[in-house]
């Protein structure tokens, strides 16, 4: 967290929440929801500001619940998930890149969805791939040592293939989209705490 937020924190500690107003998409991009977009459910505009990005990336934290949130000075603007906590992409001199910015630690758990998302955890962070980086992904699945055939993969995301799928020596574990956040422990859409009766 940036030493100005850190101040702004302690000198104003009980600013209240944003809930609603921040996305971070599938592709890794911050939207600015408006009310329009969040009356209408809408992704919200893009923000293309980099030095505005990385500030938001800087001070992107989980609290205790398993909400997101940017820590802008003394307020937490909660961010609603279009995907997973992280977005993951391939960068052809760091590898596995998160949005944040930074590279990816060492692979514990390779998972594809039956919608065909692909996602890498590695230790505390789950991030799903980019949607531009999963073709390329995708053919250096491996089933036997060989390359997966297409209709293997699509019994496989069908759930009516059993063969075992590795991804650059990680075996590819089946889960339903459904069930990440509750496995994972995060929430996809923030929202204020119940206040004790």
């Amino acid at each position: 967290m940036d030493d100005i937020v850190k101040q702004a924190l302690a000198k104003w500690p009980n600013v209240p929440h944003c809930y609603g107003w921040l996305l971070l998409d599938a592709r890794g991009h911050w939207r600015m929801r408006d009310e329009r977009a969040q009356h209408l459910n809408l992704p919200g505009d893009r923000l293309q500001h980099a030095a505005l990005c990385s500030f938001i990336a800087r001070n992107y934290a989980a609290d205790a619940r398993g909400c997101w949130y940017f820590q802008n000075g003394p307020q937490r603007v909660y961010v609603q998930l279009q995907a997973t906590p992280y977005i993951v992409r391939t960068d052809p001199v760091q590898g596995w890149l998160l949005h944040t910015g930074v590279a990816l630690g060492a692979i514990d758990e390779v998972l594809l969805t039956e919608q065909g998302a692909l996602l890498l955890r590695s230790a505390d962070v789950l991030a799903q791939l980019d949607d531009r980086d999963v073709a390329s992904v995708l053919a250096e699945l491996q089933s036997g040592g060989s390359p997966v055939a297409d209709d293997t993969l699509m019994a496989w995301l069908e759930g009516t293939s059993n063969a075992s799928l590795t991804l650059q020596g990680h075996a590819v574990q089946r889960v339903e989209a459904a069930t990440l956040p509750a496995r994972f422990g995060y929430v996809s859409v923030p929202a204020p705490a119940p206040t004790p009766a």
